[in-house]
């Protein structure tokens, strides 16, 4: 009888350990780009064909939507965060500094979310996974590179407006303060570079950068600041949008080009060039080499993706990515 309670007892515990390691191997799975190759094969090409269809209809769409996978990985991960609306107990990323009035393209999110459970028939992408691979969609619409998205990302139940504000660069950051950024990411210095290229596409508001373009004398072209200038006053009209570079609608290598010419839009830009550092050989590289830029750009995408996914049992899917289940 003692020996059958030992035994008992033994098998128990072996059945909690390897519970335990089950549980834990499940919590830990690996992303994938072929992870809804069979639950969904539609998802990916919906997706798409959905970011295509808005791009086409706004080209600045596409800055907007690669936009807000950025801030939402540098926020505790890649976990859709950005995308919950506030409530009692979600202090919404929406409200943070770098995102009010600024963070746009939800409403296409919520289009694709409503899409793609209907193709799949049922919420089996996450708004995570929704993020990463319009990011990547919308860069192909403008011209630029693609790349294997990894997925199986889940949606977080929470939100940090204070991580948000603390952890998303800032555009009137300079060079050490950019490194220290990306590093805590796990991103180094080439990263930073490429990333920041992101930037060929889209609008910045001329509240980020009129200390710029009035008070910087060094490493700023003075004609460029007379240009925006023009639209750009010293007071009022701070949602005045001006271009990141000159084809803000085409995936290029004129934004590089820019900040060689001092002509970089953002202090954080300018930044990269212009006073030495570890990313001036960098710039200039990709100034004159598209290939570079676009082979580099997207590994580093990838590994954006990356950050801090929640995969296995950990978070959950949405069924509407503006609030949790």
């Amino acid at each position: 009888m003692a020996s059958f309670s030992i035994f008992y007892l033994y098998l128990h515990a072996l059945i909690i350990i390897l519970s335990s390691l089950v549980l834990g191997l499940a919590s830990s799975a690996p992303l994938s780009p072929v992870y809804y190759n069979r639950v969904c094969p539609q998802a990916l090409p919906t997706i798409r064909r959905m970011v295509e269809d808005a791009v086409s209809q706004e080209r600045r769409m596409g800055a907007s939507l690669l936009r807000l996978h950025f801030h939402d990985c540098f926020v505790n991960g890649c976990d859709a965060s950005i995308l919950l609306d506030a409530t009692p107990t979600i202090d919404s990323e929406k409200n943070a500094l770098p995102n009010a009035n600024s963070a746009r393209g939800f409403e296409v999110i919520d289009r694709i979310k409503a899409q793609v459970d209907k193709v799949c028939g049922r919420p089996v992408v996450s708004c995570a996974d929704i993020l990463a691979v319009a990011a990547r969609d919308s860069v192909v619409a403008l011209g630029g590179p693609s790349w294997a998205v990894q997925l199986g990302r889940r949606d977080s139940t929470t939100a940090s407006r204070s991580v948000a504000n603390n952890d998303i660069p800032s555009p009137f950051m300079d060079l050490p303060a950019l490194i220290s950024s990306f590093k805590k990411q796990g991103l180094n210095v080439k990263d930073l570079v490429a990333l920041s290229g992101g930037h060929t596409l889209g609008f910045a508001q001329c509240r980020l950068f009129r200390n710029r373009i009035y008070n910087e004398t060094n490493n700023i072209d003075p004609s460029f600041a007379s240009q925006r200038q023009a639209t750009c006053p010293r007071a009022g009209g701070d949602s005045n949008l001006s271009p990141l570079d000159p084809s803000p609608a085409v995936f290029d290598t004129a934004y590089f080009s820019n900040l060689v010419s001092k002509r970089g839009l953002l202090h954080s830009d300018q930044a990269l060039f212009g006073a030495g550092g570890p990313t001036q050989d960098l710039v200039k590289s990709y100034s004159a080499n598209l290939l570079a830029f676009s082979a580099d750009f997207a590994n580093s995408m990838i590994k954006m993706g990356s950050i801090k996914p929640l995969t296995g049992n950990r978070g959950q899917i949405r069924f509407n990515c503006r609030k949790v289940n």
